[in-house]
C-alpha cells in the first residue's frame, strides 16, 4: 500500500515542479521547445486521474467500513491509532486531489502556449500579406 502512495507523491512533485518551470518566464524558443517535450509527456502521465481516482474509492471505502473508535471502550492506543488512521486517510485525498488538479493546470498551460504559438503564426501570415 505505501508504494501506491510514494509512487502518487512523486507524481504530485514532479506535476508541482513542471507547473513551476512552465510559468517561470523564459526566452520564446526555449519555452515553446520545452512546452512541446510537456505535452508529448501529458498523454501517457494520464494514468494518474484513474490512479488518483481508484484510490480515492479506496479510501472511500475503507472510510465506511473502519471501525469507529469513539466509545469509552476504547483504550488511549487504540484511540490514537484511529485518528492516525483518518488522518492518514485526509492527507491522502489531498494527494489524489492534488496529483488530479495539478495534471490539470499543467495541460492547460501547455494547451495556452500553443494556442498562443498558433496565433503569433497566424499574425505573421497576416502580416506578410
Amino acid at each position: 500500500m505505501a508504494l501506491q502512495w510514494m509512487i502518487l507523491t512523486y507524481v504530485v512533485a514532479v506535476e508541482a515542479v513542471l507547473a513551476a518551470v512552465l510559468t517561470i518566464p523564459s526566452p520564446k524558443l526555449l519555452k515553446y521547445r520545452l512546452v512541446s517535450l510537456v505535452s508529448l509527456l501529458l498523454q501517457p502521465a494520464l494514468f494518474i486521474v484513474p490512479f488518483a481516482g481508484f484510490q480515492l474509492l479506496d479510501i472511500y471505502w475503507k472510510n465506511e467500513h473502519r471501525l469507529m473508535c469513539t466509545s469509552e471502550i476504547c483504550t488511549a492506543a487504540e484511540r490514537d491509532r484511529y485518528e492516525k488512521s483518518i488522518y492518514k486517510a485526509q492527507r491522502n485525498v489531498i494527494l489524489c486531489v492534488s496529483a488530479c488538479l495539478l495534471y490539470w493546470c499543467v495541460y492547460r498551460i501547455c494547451k495556452y502556449y500553443k494556442e498562443v504559438q498558433n496565433l503569433e503564426e497566424v499574425e505573421k501570415r497576416y502580416k506578410k500579406e
